[in-house]
């Protein structure tokens, strides 16, 4: 005797009437209101790019985990997609937007290294504010781009936590330090002694040493390359890609 002869008759459920979930008008609905609830609009567009694009908000997380309500930057996630975006032939440029207040000194040095070693052309703009160390990652790509009341803050690096007080300590801090001073001088058009008197200036910010710059001033010193958005920013960036297109040995004058 089978199983369903000694448990007697089954009854299967009916199949539900009228469009499945998922399905026709209602799945249409329930994906508008989705899209509503996540994006604030009814339509998302859908549209296939030959430019990465990468934004850097909030604090950028190093080793040790932040909190959840704080939003964060994981480089553990950024430096994955770069170099999936470095061996995409798809992909022809990188666009980095940042807005965040800075973090993790080593995390931060890493993405901008990470950034500034990539073949393909690469274009930064700092929206809101890039400061502490994401000023390395802002002047990491080919060419860099500030919003004209965006900020960026140049301070010294400071520990937290438990804190040794020996000399090995400082000279760690120091090298460190020269470590980020090393790579905005080289990557940008900034004198070293003009960023380290902006780094240590006095009786700018309320509780630390430092100096917060805006837009237009972190031109005129060299920092950034120009001011402007994001159409200024794809502008350059297309630009650099049909450079990159072109043959060798062309776009020079003919006799």
């Amino acid at each position: 005797m089978s199983a369903v002869d000694m448990a007697g008759p089954v009854n299967l459920p009916n199949p539900p009437e009228g469009p499945v979930p998922g399905d026709g008008e209602q799945g249409r609905a329930s994906g508008s209101v989705q899209a509503v609830q996540q994006l604030g609009q009814t339509t998302v567009p859908q549209t296939d790019s030959n430019i990465f694009c990468m934004t850097i908000i909030g604090q950028i997380e190093g080793h040790i985990v932040l909190p959840p309500q704080n939003k964060t930057t994981k480089y553990e996630h950024l430096i994955p997609q770069l170099a999936a975006a470095e061996q995409n032939p798809k992909i022809e440029g990188i666009l980095v937007v940042l807005n965040t207040v800075g973090g993790d000194v080593e995390a931060g040095l890493a993405i901008a290294e990470m950034i500034a070693s990539l073949t393909k052309p690469k274009v930064t703009l700092v929206l809101g504010g890039g400061h502490s160390i994401g000023v390395p990652i802002a002047v990491a790509g080919d060419r860099s781009f500030i919003a004209e009341t965006a900020t960026m803050t140049i301070h010294p690096i400071r520990l937290n936590g438990l804190v040794i007080g020996v000399p090995q300590t400082f000279e760690y801090l120091d090298k460190m330090q020269e470590r980020v001073v090393r790579f905005v001088t080289s990557h940008s058009r900034i004198s070293e002694a003009r960023f380290k008197e902006l780094m240590f200036k006095t009786g700018e910010l309320t509780r630390d040493i430092g100096t917060t710059v805006i837009g237009p001033d972190a031109v005129r010193d060299g920092l950034i390359d120009a001011v402007g958005g994001i159409g200024d920013a794809l502008a350059e960036l297309n630009r650099l890609i049909a450079q990159r297109k072109q043959p060798a040995g062309t776009g020079g004058a003919l006799q």
